[in-house]
């Protein structure tokens, strides 16, 4: 369109000039005197010419110049206005290699991908056609809205017991005395539209009730275009035994859409249209319509009725207890040989109930195959390592949006806000935890990948890749993604900022040293598994640097975890949020002179795959030479004695400005308005010096776990005096509840999660739940899988 219209402005004007040529011929009689004079003078005029052609050729040029000076001389002035800490890393990225498109990307397309509620499907894509499931619950006869995973729900439990990443996953809800089986399918046949088709079965029963005390329940699926895309309603939405369509409409990506409700049981159903931008808060839009409906006419139901054009349709599916009901979303229906009532009536009915069976099934044989712990375990810890691996692998999200990172000291932008935008960014990642933390965590996401790797090495590698495409230029990727409206809404503001100076241990060289173990053992895609690392490595490069630069220590081969508050009159000991560990106890004076011994070992870990993956990858150039040198260095057992081992002990610690003698005491604090209140407050009984800090816990094991201990040495033998002993780390429930069986499986059985911690003196699952980080290891530690990480 642009060409045309310039080529239609140039014949505008040369027509015009023609024109007025053409006048001044016809209006204008021959004059030969005139013809003589120009005749004579013909050559003055073609030097005229000449000039006016060198001119406009100089003007050009000149102008160019201009031009280019122009762009040199703002674009510094630009780039000075971005700060690097915004600024993406300069070099190709992992997820435009070729092993993620084509039929890869596509298979991934559909998924679970909204951990932070109960049941939630989108796309790959940052604006999607989303999905998810709600309902009313019912406790000490008041009804509640369940939608977004919270602890306060109290649910008797909720999880994936079988998910298999990509096209089947079965989960389990218990509400009081609803429970709620929810199964997931995806299905790519002849006809459907990128990306293939999907059901959801949905299945509602009680054990408390019997014949005589049925109720209804309360179901809210719905459709949401994050586009704002129109979506329309069927005519016959409410006759569902007609007409099993419920909604229909189109996008770019998936073409022209259908969505149907299937089922053999007397339902009824309501629906409710909205139109807004805001997706995030559609607990709050439903549960607004419902009640206004309930207090103008005594009825908990939708008011069947819509916004101009919305974009969110949400279907109430109401019935007696027990009952159940499949939902179809069948894509590219506008396609003559699109087959729509073949493909709906194979995702419905028996055929669905049939696929379920079968993709159960190959969930089981896999899990057998992968960690072989049949003849290994009893049944109730198998069953239990299928709800680590299936919560693992259901908790996969994915999230778009912009990080907000806190402004550096020395940035001198302007801005009436305290934090700068990091680029808009794509992250597909497992989370910690799909109540407390549904987000994307750095260091999390290193143990995720430890069982997420064996189960499936290419979305092991998608996974990673989406990770270190979010480095900066300085080799920087943010601790914490809290990306979009949804991951937003569900972290406190003072954790939302992430700083600059701040990192997370370098985990994922725990899985990077696997793929490297896998390649040299000719182990699964040994040639995608190499071009992911040749193109990783100059990433990789980075990220060492930044630690080996931001984190470094005073002393050579010295570092500590930067970003300690050491003004804080509000803990007894300031927290190390960045090294993963945030309450251990570290030096109670945070200063320039700290080591810490947990990041040591994990610089060592780094430096020691990067020496690897430079020699796989054929890169023994100075650098590969520099990552051995630094290994060697950082593997020094005399060094690290200096540094970190303590005799009268028998174990490792952090050195640090530090004292023992610190309190918490109740003191009163005038706060606005002279209001004054009594709060906790810090206070130190004695000068700190510079010492070990005597506090005997994981960060002491770390040389012993990262392998640094030579065997013949006696203070190997202390280390294990100091994990066997009663009463420093060997408990029922701390490290023995680390054991094949116990602790985590009978915590599952009681209380029907895996949990974050475990108490120490009653083995009771505490803090996050459910949590599928380090947690879900327990299979691991099942199949006894040490060797290859």
């Amino acid at each position: 369109m642009t060409g045309s219209g310039r080529r239609s402005a140039r014949s505008r004007i040369k027509s015009s000039t023609d024109a007025i040529e053409d006048d001044s011929a016809h209006k204008t009689r021959p004059n030969h005197k005139l013809r003589e004079d120009r005749s004579k003078d013909h050559s003055s005029i073609r030097i005229f010419n000449v000039n006016l052609k060198a001119l406009l050729g100089i003007g050009v040029f000149s102008f160019s110049i201009v031009l280019f000076l122009i762009h040199h001389l703002i674009k510094p002035v630009e780039e000075a206005q971005k700060p690097r800490v915004v600024t993406p890393f300069p070099a190709p990225k992992l997820m435009d290699l070729p092993q993620f498109q084509g039929e890869h990307k596509e298979s991934l397309y559909w998924g679970t991908y909204r951990p932070q509620v109960y049941l939630g499907i989108r796309a790959r894509t940052p604006r999607s056609l989303i999905a998810g499931l709600m309902w009313i619950g019912v406790k000490d006869g008041r009804f509640f809205m369940r939608h977004v995973c919270q602890d306060s729900d109290e649910l008797g439990t909720y999880g994936w017991t079988h998910h298999n990443g990509r096209d089947y996953g079965h989960q389990v809800i218990v509400d009081q005395d609803l429970t709620l089986a929810t199964s997931f399918l995806k299905s790519k046949g002849d006809g459907s539209g990128y990306g293939g088709d999907w059901a959801v079965r949905i299945d509602a029963q009680s054990e408390k009730l019997n014949e005589e005390m049925w109720r209804s329940a309360h179901l809210f699926f719905y459709l949401a275009d994050e586009d704002g895309n129109t979506l329309s309603l069927s005519r016959d939405t409410l006759d569902i035994r007609e007409n099993s369509l419920l909604a229909l409409g189109s996008r770019m990506d998936v073409g022209s859409w259908q969505l149907h409700l299937e089922s053999m049981d007397n339902l009824e159903v309501h629906y409710s249209g909205f139109r807004t931008p805001h997706i995030h808060n559609l607990s709050d839009l439903v549960q607004e319509n419902l009640g206004a409906h309930a207090r103008k006419f005594g009825r908990l139901q939708l008011p069947d009725t819509s916004d101009d054009s919305p974009n969110i349709l949400v279907f109430q599916i109401s019935a007696r207890i027990p009952f159940k009901t499949n939902i179809a979303f069948i894509s590219g229906t506008g396609l003559k040989s699109s087959r729509v009532e073949e493909r709906v009536s194979s995702l419905t009915g028996t055929s669905l109930i049939h696929q379920l069976s079968e993709k159960q099934k190959e969930f089981n044989e896999k899990f057998e195959r992968c960690f072989n712990l049949t003849d290994k375990l009893d049944s109730d810890s198998v069953i239990v390592g299928k709800a680590a691996i299936g919560n693992m692998l259901g908790g996969i999200g994915y999230f778009y949006g912009q990080s907000k990172i806190s402004l550096p000291r020395n940035s001198k932008l302007k801005t009436h806000d305290n934090f700068i935008s990091y680029w808009p960014a794509e992250l597909y990642t497992a989370v910690p935890s799909r109540s407390f933390f549904p987000r994307g965590f750095l260091w999390d996401e290193g143990f995720h990948q430890l069982l997420i790797w064996r189960w499936d090495i290419r979305i092991c590698l998608d996974i990673l890749g989406h990770w270190l495409d979010l480095m900066n230029i300085d080799g920087w990727i943010p601790r914490e993604q809290i990306l979009g409206a949804e991951a937003l809404s569900k972290v406190p503001e003072e954790f939302v900022l992430q700083h600059s100076t701040n990192g997370n241990p370098p985990t994922l060289f725990l899985v990077l040293r696997g793929k490297v173990f896998s390649i040299k053992f000719h182990y699964f895609l040994a040639t995608e598994i190499s071009s992911f690392l040749e193109r990783a490595f100059v990433r990789l490069e980075a990220w060492f640097q930044w630690f080996n630069t931001t984190q470094s220590g005073k002393e050579m081969s010295s570092y500590f975890w930067h970003g300690r508050d050491n003004a804080t009159i509000r803990e007894l000991n300031p927290k190390s949020l960045s090294s993963g560990l945030d309450d251990y106890p570290r030096a109670s004076h945070p200063s320039e002179e700290e080591r810490h011994v947990d990041l040591r070992c994990w610089m060592l870990l780094a430096a020691d795959c990067m020496h690897s993956i430079a020699e796989l990858s054929e890169k023994k150039n100075d650098m590969g030479k520099m990552y051995g040198s630094t290994a060697k260095l950082l593997s020094d057992f005399e060094i690290l004695n200096q540094m970190h081992f303590d005799d009268a002990y028998g174990a490792y610690f952090d050195f640090g400005n530090h004292t023992e003698k610190v309190r918490l005491s109740w003191k009163e604090v005038k706060t606005g308005n002279n209001y004054v209140s009594r709060q906790l407050i810090r206070e130190v009984l004695e000068r700190p010096e510079l010492r070990l800090v005597p506090h005997i816990g994981y960060v002491s094991l770390f040389p012993f776990m990262g392998r640094i201990i030579p065997p013949e040495s006696l203070i190997l033998e202390k280390q294990l005096d100091l994990i066997s002993n009663r009463s420093t780390l060997w408990t029922d429930y701390g490290l023995r509840s680390l054991a094949k069986t116990r602790n985590v499986v009978r915590n599952y059985y009681q209380t029907g999660y895996l949990w974050e911690q475990y108490d120490q003196k009653k083995g009771k699952g505490k803090g996050a739940r459910p949590f599928t980080g380090w947690t879900s290891l327990v299979v691991l530690i099942m199949a006894e899988a040490y060797s290859e990480t």
